[in-house]
C-alpha cells in the first residue's frame, strides 16, 4: 500500500491541497465572525447589565433611603448613632451580590458617615475621588438630588446611583466595582469562546472529511501529474472511480491532450537524437545553434552491402530493421547519440552529455556490443540453416539468400574537436517551412569513416585511433590496444597509427600471444627488416597478418622506407 502524504512537494515547494485551502479560509471567516459577533454581543449585553444593575441598585437605594429616614427619627429620640449605622448596614448588605458591592454615606466635606462593604477586608477611611464629589455638590447646588455616579475607590473604579438625604445631610451611594462586572462578562466571553472553539474543531474535522471525499479525485489527478513530471513523460489519469463533475471533465481533457502529445513525442523521438528530445521536453527552445565540442565518433557499416541488396531486393529493409534495432539499442545503452543513418551505415556520437565514464570508453563498449549482436544474429541464422538442412538440402537461391542475411559489420572510432548542433531553416513566422537536422561536422567524422573502411582491409571488427587509445588507457586496463599499422590516408600529409582494442574480458591467452607476436612482426616491418617481419607474421597466424604478407611479398624494404603505408583510396 502506497504511503499517503499530507503535503506533496515539487522540488522544494510544498503543494497545499485545494480542499485544505478552502477549509482554512472558511474556518478563518467563521472564527472571525463568531468572535466578532460574540464580542459585540457582550458589549451590548454589558450595557444592558449595567442598566439592569443600576435599576436594581436604585431599588436597593430607595429601600436604604427610606430606612435612613426612619433611622433618623429613631436617632432623634435615642441619640445612638451606632444602632442607626448597624441597622442601615443590615439593610444595605441584604442587597449585595458581588464581593466588592458597597454602600456609602458621603458627607459634603468628603468624610464618610458610614461605609458598608460586602468584602469586610476592604477598609474605607475617606472618599478619595474629589472630582466625583465636586460633581455631586454642583448637581446639588443645581437642585439635582439623585442620579448615576462613577468614582474611584480603594479597589478601583466604581459605578452606581446616589440620592441626597436631607435629614442626615449626606449622599447615600449604592455602587458596584466595575472590575467585578467586567470579570463576570469576561467569564461569559471565555466560556462562549471555548464553546466556539470546540464547535469549530468539530466542524473542521467534519468539513475536512467531507471536502477530502469531494476533492479526493482532484488529489489523485495531482499525484498522477506529479508522477508524470518526475518521470518526464506524459501519462493517462485513471478516471475509473472519478465522479461526474467538472474536475473529472478537466482530467478527461488532459488525457486527450496527453495522448496527442505522447503520439507527437513518440514520432519526434524516432526521427531525432535523444539529446534533442530531452532538450525539447525540458521546455528549452530548439533552434539553429551549435558549437565546437570534443566528442568521440563511432562509424559502423555493413560489409558487402551491394551484394546483399541485389540478392534480397525489398527484403533488405527488413534485414536492416532487425540489424538497427540492436545497433541503436547498443548505442543508447552506452550513452551515445545516433547522429545519422545513411543506408547501411550509422554514425553515433559520444560525449554530448556527462556520463560516469569517458566518451571513448563508452564508444568502444558500444562497438563491441554491436559486433557481438551481429555475431549473435549470424549464429541464429546458422542454427536455422542447420535445422533446415536436416530436413532437406537448400537450393542455390536459398544459399545465396542465406549468405546475404549473414550480416557482418566494421566499426571505426575516432575523437577530437568537431562542430555539433542543428542546421537548416528556422522560420518562426511560418513554422511549416522550417526544417532542421542535428549534425556533427569535422575531420574526426571523416576519420571515423575511414577507420571503419580499414576494417575490411585488415580483417578486424573494430579499429580506433591513437586519441581513443590514450583516453581509454588513462581510465581502465580492460582493453589491450595492439598497434595495427601506420597509414597515410588519401588527402592527408601525415601518417596515423591505428589500433585494435582487444577486450580482455573475452580474449583467451592464445589470442593475446598471437597479437604480441604480431606486434614484433610490425616493429620489424617498421624498421625495414622484412625478413624478420615475414617470419613473425607467419608465426602469429592472424588474418590481419596476411595483409602484410601480401603487401611485402618476398621483397625487401625499399630505400628511404618510413614505415608508413600510403592508401590510394578513402
Amino acid at each position: 500500500m502506497a504511503e499517503k502524504t499530507f503535503f506533496t512537494k515539487v522540488g522544494q515547494t510544498r503543494i497545499l491541497p485545494l480542499g485544505l485551502k478552502i477549509l482554512a479560509i472558511f474556518v478563518c471567516l467563521i472564527l472571525f465572525s463568531n468572535f466578532a459577533t460574540n464580542y459585540i454581543s457582550l458589549q451590548l449585553s454589558k450595557r444592558e447589565v449595567i442598566t439592569l444593575n443600576n435599576t436594581i441598585m436604585i431599588e436597593q437605594l430607595k429601600e436604604l433611603y427610606n430606612n435612613s429616614v426612619n433611622q433618623y427619627e429613631i436617632y432623634s429620640y435615642s441619640k445612638s448613632k451606632e444602632n442607626t449605622v448597624e441597622a442601615l448596614s443590615k439593610v444595605a448588605k441584604a442587597g449585595f451580590e458581588h464581593d466588592n458591592s458597597v454602600a456609602l454615606a458621603l458627607k459634603r466635606n468628603g468624610n464618610l458617615d458610614f461605609v458598608v462593604c460586602n468584602n469586610d477586608s476592604t477598609i474605607w477611611t475617606r472618599f478619595i475621588d474629589e472630582t466625583a464629589l465636586n460633581v455631586l455638590l454642583d448637581d446639588l447646588s443645581d437642585g439635582k438630588m439623585e442620579g448615576s455616579i462613577s468614582f474611584k475607590g480603594y479597589e478601583g473604579e466604581y459605578f452606581g446611583v446616589y440620592k441626597y438625604q436631607e435629614d442626615w445631610d449626606y449622599f447615600l451611594i449604592r455602587a458596584e466595582l466595575r472590575r467585578d462586572m467586567n470579570k463576570s462578562i469576561n467569564r461569559v466571553f471565555v466560556i462562549i469562546s471555548i464553546i466556539i472553539m470546540v464547535l469549530t474543531i468539530f466542524f473542521i474535522v467534519m468539513g475536512y472529511l467531507i471536502l477530502e471525499k469531494q476533492f479526493r479525485p482532484l488529489h489523485q489527478f495531482t499525484e498522477a501529474l506529479l508522477e508524470m513530471q518526475n518521470n518526464k513523460s506524459l501519462g493517462i489519469i485513471d478516471l475509473s472511480k472519478a465522479p461526474n463533475d467538472d474536475i473529472t471533465y478537466f482530467a478527461a481533457s488532459f488525457n486527450s491532450l496527453s495522448t496527442a502529445v505522447n503520439s507527437l513525442l513518440t514520432t519526434f523521438q524516432k526521427f531525432v537524437s535523444k539529446d534533442i528530445v530531452a532538450k525539447a521536453y525540458s521546455g528549452q527552445e530548439v533552434g539553429l545553434e551549435g558549437r565546437q565540442q570534443e566528442l568521440t565518433m563511432l562509424f559502423s557499416d555493413i560489409k558487402s552491402f551491394t551484394f546483399r541488396t541485389e540478392t534480397l531486393g525489398n527484403d533488405i529493409m527488413d534485414v536492416l530493421n532487425v540489424h538497427y534495432n540492436k545497433v541503436i539499442q547498443n548505442v543508447h545503452t552506452n550513452e551515445g547519440v545516433v547522429g545519422s543513418i545513411i543506408g547501411d551505415a550509422i554514425l553515433a556520437v559520444f560525449g554530448t552529455s556527462k556520463t560516469e565514464q569517458s566518451k571513448s570508453l563508452n564508444a568502444i563498449e558500444a562497438a563491441w556490443e554491436i559486433t557481438r549482436s551481429t555475431a549473435e544474429l549470424r549464429r541464429l541464422m546458422n542454427d536455422r540453416k542447420v535445422a533446415i538442412e536436416k530436413k532437406r538440402e537448400l537450393t542455390e537461391s536459398e544459399l545465396k539468400v542465406f549468405e546475404a542475411v549473414l550480416l557482418d559489420v566494421g566499426v571505426g572510432i575516432d575523437g577530437g574537436e568537431v562542430f555539433y548542433g542543428t542546421i537548416g531553416r528556422d522560420d518562426s513566422r511560418n513554422p511549416k517551412d522550417a526544417h532542421m537536422t542535428n549534425t556533427v561536422i569535422g575531420d574526426t567524422v571523416n576519420s571515423a569513416s575511414r577507420l571503419e573502411g580499414l576494417t575490411r582491409i585488415y580483417h578486424l571488427p573494430v579499429i580506433v585511433s591513437e586519441y581513443i587509445k590514450k583516453e581509454v588507457e588513462n581510465e581502465t586496463n580492460r582493453f589491450k590496444f595492439f598497434e595495427i599499422d601506420t597509414v597515410l590516408v588519401k588527402g592527408k600529409t601525415e601518417g596515423k597509427k591505428i589500433y585494435f582494442p582487444l577486450d580482455s574480458a573475452d580474449a583467451d591467452p592464445l589470442t593475446v600471444m598471437k597479437f604480441k607476436t604480431y606486434e614484433m612482426a610490425l616493429q620489424a616491418y617498421y624498421e625495414g627488416d622484412w625478413d624478420a617481419a615475414r617470419f613473425n607474421f607467419r608465426e602469429c597466424g592472424l588474418d590481419v597478418a596476411t595483409v602484410f604478407m601480401d603487401r611485402i611479398g618476398e621483397s625487401r624494404a625499399p630505400k628511404n622506407w618510413s614505415g608508413i603505408w600510403t592508401m590510394t583510396t578513402k
